[in-house]
């Protein structure tokens, strides 16, 4: 038994930040309305302890653990001291954990899998695997969440999911634990229960507690040691809870009987807005109790919790009275350790492997939305050839069938482009989401989340596009195998480009619809323009020629085209069963040929290169050689693959660059 070894102090803490939400661009202009939402705080908490921070909403609880956390969106003076050294956004991630009221964990998970992956991203490698597994079992039992291990996500109620979000972070076991909220939305026997077991946990490791309350029920007052009072950023009171109560008394504000302490003080600091005069009084009065506290609250904010009491006078304490502390010894906190966040970070192939496993993990088990994201990989893409194979299967070998067949190469790369898109927004937004929490506490950085998933995903994306690529070969007429691979790999360049292109939006765009329309009209708009197929290239004019270059259709196309039209089988084709064609290959019926022999009508062109030169070639470049540049094999293949990668590339840089406050925000719940 030792005594508290744990100290945070804020002294005369200020923080300005934005008090109206703004617009995007207001945002990005830096235009938005700020003011001061923290006014001269000073606390402080110790091991063994919880602090509760109460206040009405907006009266700054949020902005004051953003800014312990040294996650605030503006300018903070003041000093925030952990153990007597200032507090640095690296201290915090190594020392201290932050818990929403809302946190993601990936679905498919159970609550023991869930622990033991934030146990391999967290703990360092000098801990051993069975200590690891030791701390996953005494989490789970702290947080009474033995019985529930092995459910799920969406198996588990409301407070047991709570439990879990909060586990996530014990895990490693901080010094101090913030928590914003973390009753919200739970009934009164849940509420009593995970406050009763945060003071468990602060009492039986000798960790500091902070937690934000709205309406903090009388039951929960025994396990708070500390309470702060926020009115509008201002400090109505702040130190220990058993001292509260002499404390408004001796200013001229008791409690009345059978009241609840913890909610009567809360509406004392909060601003009554039912009515003009009630405005101004209740304004008037927060004042004066915050300036009061302000010349004499001090020894109370200093006091222990336990451990010291107050020497009062007869008078108790008066308006003008001293408060004078008396140490008295023999309280005792649980047995204290060296905290496993002491021990160092796992290295980052370690923390890579954890994140693939993880992955894998949400994926390969028998639950229905997970059978459903995994069948979605790897089926939905060999179904949709599939359904197209029942309409192109039966070409015939007729003038029409160079337009059919042109039509099945639009759809092959549509169908490619779309379902990589709504494979993606069905898998990754959970991903996105739980990075964007872990890499606030400085886990591993956005390219090493995004090489892992890649990694996870090529294998699906791989399989997914052999079988379609399989079906799509067989209906495009195409009979030597190294067709089928070099199809595929266009097809795998397509699929990949339509993935990193979501994976981009979602960087910014929180709502997977939304990121979806968008990365869908990119893609339809490069096919559009680009892929010969609706629109000839032929007809394009200048300006949109140039914008086709920077679009990956373009070429994945082109070499398409090329490949299943310059098969000897479109040479000569008839116009239909009764009518032959007579065009010299290498033409192109024009109108003047077609007045001229009424028996060729419909017999467009004498074989594959000429429907090529009109759907690629421009009115001024007739010549072979340019059109052959233009539909030249190798270069539209490397073309396609390097959009892919650089695209790849690129989310990599987005995912490193860091983003604008406000946007990291909407990532937050």
């Amino acid at each position: 038994m030792v005594t508290n070894e744990i100290s945070l102090e804020l002294c005369n803490v200020f923080h300005t930040g934005q008090v109206e939400p703004g617009t995007c661009v207001q945002r990005l202009l830096g235009s938005v309305k700020t003011g001061v939402i923290l006014k001269d705080v000073s606390l402080e908490v110790h091991g063994g302890e919880v602090l509760a921070i109460l206040g009405s909403k907006g009266s700054g609880k949020r902005a004051l653990l953003d800014v312990v956390a040294r996650r605030e969106q503006g300018p903070t003076r003041g000093q925030i001291l952990l153990n007597g050294v200032p507090m640095s956004l690296r201290l915090f991630q190594q020392s201290c954990a932050y818990v929403s009221h809302k946190c993601d964990v990936l679905p498919g998970l159970t609550a023991e899998q869930a622990l033991h992956y934030a146990a391999s991203l967290t703990i360092g490698s000098r801990v051993s695997r069975y200590m690891k597994s030791s701390r996953v079992k005494q989490v789970l039992a702290d947080l009474a969440l033995t019985q529930v291990a092995n459910r799920t996500r969406s198996q588990l109620t409301a407070s047991e999911y709570r439990r879990l979000s909060i586990g996530l972070q014990l895990i490693r076991d901080p010094v101090v634990l913030l928590l914003d909220e973390p009753t919200w939305d739970l009934d009164p026997l849940n509420t009593y229960l995970v406050v009763s077991i945060l003071s468990n946990h602060a009492r039986k490791y000798g960790r500091a507690v902070v937690l934000t309350m709205e309406k903090p029920r009388s039951d929960v007052f025994p396990f708070l040691d500390r309470v702060a009072y926020l009115c509008l950023g201002d400090m109505v009171y702040t130190g220990p809870t058993r001292f509260m109560l002499d404390y408004f008394r001796g200013i001229g504000f008791p409690c009345p009987e059978l009241e609840n302490p913890l909610m009567y003080y809360l509406c004392l600091s909060t601003v009554d807005r039912r009515s003009r005069d009630r405005f101004i009084e209740s304004n008037h009065q927060i004042a004066a109790l915050v300036d009061k506290f302000k010349l004499e609250g001090t020894p109370f904010r200093k006091s222990a919790s336990s451990g010291a009491v107050l020497g009062l006078g007869d008078g108790g304490v008066g308006l003008g009275g001293t408060l004078t502390l008396s140490p008295v010894t023999g309280s005792t906190v649980g047995a204290s350790k060296v905290p496993l966040s002491a021990f160092g970070r796992p290295s980052a192939l370690r923390v890579a492997l954890a994140l693939n496993m993880r992955c894998l993990a949400s994926t390969f088990n028998l639950q229905a939305g997970s059978i459903w994201r995994l069948a979605s990989r790897l089926l939905l893409l060999p179904l949709y050839f599939c359904v197209l194979w029942l309409f192109y299967h039966d070409k015939k070998a007729f003038q029409h069938t160079f337009v059919t067949s042109s039509g099945l190469i639009f759809n092959m790369l549509a169908g490619t482009y779309f379902i990589s898109i709504i494979n993606t927004i069905f898998t990754f937004p959970a991903h996105r989401n739980r990075y964007y929490q872990e890499a606030q506490e400085g886990l591993y950085s956005g390219p090493l989340f995004l090489l892992s998933y890649f990694l996870f995903s090529l294998p699906f994306s791989i399989l997914s596009v052999i079988a379609g690529s399989r079906v799509a070969f067989e209906m495009s007429g195409l009979s030597d195998p190294w067709d089928w691979v070099k199809l595929g790999c266009i097809m795998w360049g397509c699929y990949t480009l339509g993935e990193q292109q979501t994976v981009a939006l979602l960087v910014v765009v929180k709502h997977s619809f939304t990121a979806a329309v968008a990365s869908i009209t990119l893609s339809a708009l490069g096919l559009v323009l680009s892929s010969g197929v609706l629109r000839s290239i032929r007809g394009l004019s200048e300006w949109l020629l140039y914008i086709t270059y920077a679009s990956q259709p373009r070429y994945a196309a082109a070499y398409i085209h090329r490949q299943i039209f310059s098969h000897p089988h479109y040479s000569g084709l008839a116009r239909d069963s009764m009518t032959n064609c007579s065009l010299a290959p290498g033409t192109i019926q024009t109108q003047e040929s077609l007045s001229a022999a009424s028996a060729s009508f419909g017999c467009r062109y004498a074989d594959g290169w000429a429907f090529l030169a009109e759907r690629f070639g421009r009115e001024n470049a007739e010549d072979s050689a340019t059109l052959t540049a233009f539909l030249e094999l190798d270069f539209n293949m490397g073309v396609t693959f390097a959009f892919a990668l650089g695209l790849t590339v690129v989310n990599c840089l987005l995912y490193l660059v860091p983003l604008p406050a406000f946007i990291k925000a909407k990532f937050r719940e």
